[in-house]
C-alpha cells in the first residue's frame, strides 16, 4: 500500500470542500434527523439503487409515517408495498425490528451504535450511517462507494471482499473520518462515490485527480479488487395457473429458499428447460394435478429474472380444472381480483402484468 500520510491529512478537507461547493445530489432523507426515516431509507437502499428505492421510500413514509404504524400493519400489506424491490429478507427484518422498537422500546429508536447494530438486518455499515447521520456519532461508513473511492485514491489492491481487505479499508475509513461532523463527512464520501468516482468515473471533474493513485497510473478499471467470483445458479420454474370456477390456487412460499413469504402458483421445478409435455406428468406425480380432471388452455412465453446469485427461467401453464385437486396444506383458492392484494415475486408479476 502506497504512503498515504499526506493524503490522509488533506482528504477530509478536500472532500468536505467539494461537498460544500459542488455536491448537488438530492435525496429526501438527506439531512434527516428522524431515526425511523433514516433507518427505513438505509434498509431500502441495501442492494438497491437510489433511483429505484426513492419511490418505495416515499410510499412507505406516506403509508407508515412512524415506526408504530409500521409495527401494527398487517404483514401482507407491508410485503405488498415492498413488492418488486427484491431481497425480501430486508422486508422481514424491517417488520421484525419495527415490532421490537414499538413494543419492547416503547417506540424509542436505539441511539447508540451497538444498539442500532443489534437490530435485525443492520450491519456495521447501516449502524454507522444511522448513528452518524442522526446522532452525530463518530463511526465511518464503508460501503461499495467508499471502497471504490479509497481503493482508487489511495491505491489499495487488497481485495475488498477478503478479511484483510475489510480490516484495512475500515481502518483507513476510520482514520479519515471528520470526528466533529461525522454525519456530514459520511454523506459526502458516499455522494462522491455515487456521482464522481463511479464505476465509470468522471475523472475530469474529480478534486482528487492530481493525487489519485489509480488516475496517475491508469488503474481506474483495476481498482477496487474483488477476490471471489460470483457463481450464478440456473433454475427452471414452471408455474401451473390452475383455475376452477373463477378461482385460482396460490400459496405463500415458506422455508429458506428465495422469495420467502411471497405468494406463488403451484410450481414444478425442473433441472433443465423442458416442454409442457414433460411438465404435466411431473405435476401429476407431485399430486398437483389429476389425470382427466384438467385441460391446458394456454402456455405463456418464456420469462426470466436475474437475481444476485441465480437466474430463474420458466413459463406459466394455464389450466382449467373440472374438479379441484386435494392440494396439501397452505393452498388457498382466490378470485383474480383478490390476487392483486397479494405480494408476488417479480417473476410472477411479469406474467400477471401481461394478462391485464
Amino acid at each position: 500500500m502506497p504512503d498515504t500520510s499526506k493524503k490522509q491529512q488533506d482528504f477530509s478537507r478536500i472532500l468536505l470542500k467539494w461537498n460544500r461547493e459542488e455536491n448537488t445530489r438530492q435525496m429526501p432523507w438527506k439531512g434527516e434527523k428522524d431515526p425511523y426515516k433514516v433507518w427505513l431509507s438505509e434498509i431500502i437502499l441495501q442492494q438497491t439503487r437510489v433511483e429505484q428505492g426513492l419511490s418505495y421510500y416515499n410510499n412507505f413514509i406516506k403509508t407508515f409515517p412512524d415506526v408504530d404504524r409500521l409495527a401494527k400493519a398487517p404483514e401482507e400489506k407491508v410485503f405488498k408495498l415492498w413488492e418488486g424491490l427484491g431481497y425480501y429478507s430486508r422486508c422481514r427484518n424491517l417488520i421484525s425490528s419495527a415490532k421490537y422498537i414499538s413494543k419492547e422500546l416503547k417506540g424509542k429508536f436505539p441511539d447508540t451504535y451497538e444498539d442500532i447494530k443489534a437490530l435485525k438486518g443492520v450491519g456495521p455499515y447501516t449502524a454507522a450511517a444511522i448513528s452518524s447521520f442522526v446522532f452525530n456519532l463518530p463511526h465511518a461508513v464503508v460501503d461499495g462507494n467508499v471502497f471504490r473511492v479509497l481503493a482508487r485514491i489511495f491505491g489499495i489492491d487488497t481485495p475488498i471482499d477478503s478479511t484483510e481487505g475489510k480490516k484495512k479499508f475500515t481502518a483507513l475509513a476510520d482514520s479519515l473520518l471528520d470526528r466533529k461532523q461525522p454525519g456530514l463527512y459520511n454523506q459526502a464520501i458516499m455522494d462522491f462515490g455515487a456521482v464522481i468516482c463511479k464505476p465509470a468515473p468522471l475523472c475530469d471533474q474529480c478534486v482528487f485527480k492530481s493525487d489519485c493513485y489509480a488516475f496517475k497510473r491508469n488503474k481506474i478499471n483495476e481498482l477496487p479488487v474483488k477476490e471471489k467470483k460470483l457463481r450464478i445458479k440456473k433454475r427452471w420454474f414452471y408455474y401451473l395457473v390452475m383455475e376452477h370456477e373463477g378461482e385460482i390456487a396460490v400459496r405463500q412460499r415458506t422455508g429458506k429458499d428465495i422469495w420467502q413469504q411471497l405468494y406463488e402458483f403451484p410450481l414444478v421445478e425442473m433441472e433443465k428447460e423442458e416442454l409442457v409435455d414433460a411438465i404435466l406428468p411431473e405435476a401429476e406425480k407431485k399430486q398437483l394435478l389429476k389425470n382427466k380432471n384438467y385441460r391446458v388452455v394456454a402456455v405463456s412465453s418464456s420469462y426470466k429474472q436475474q437475481l444476485s446469485h441465480q437466474v430463474i427461467t420458466g413459463m406459466f401453464i394455464e389450466i382449467k380444472l373440472t374438479k379441484k385437486p386435494a392440494l396439501k396444506d397452505g393452498w388457498i383458492w382466490l378470485s383474480k381480483n383478490k390476487l392483486k392484494k397479494l405480494a408476488f415475486p417479480r417473476f410472477i408479476n411479469y406474467y400477471l402484468e401481461s394478462k391485464q
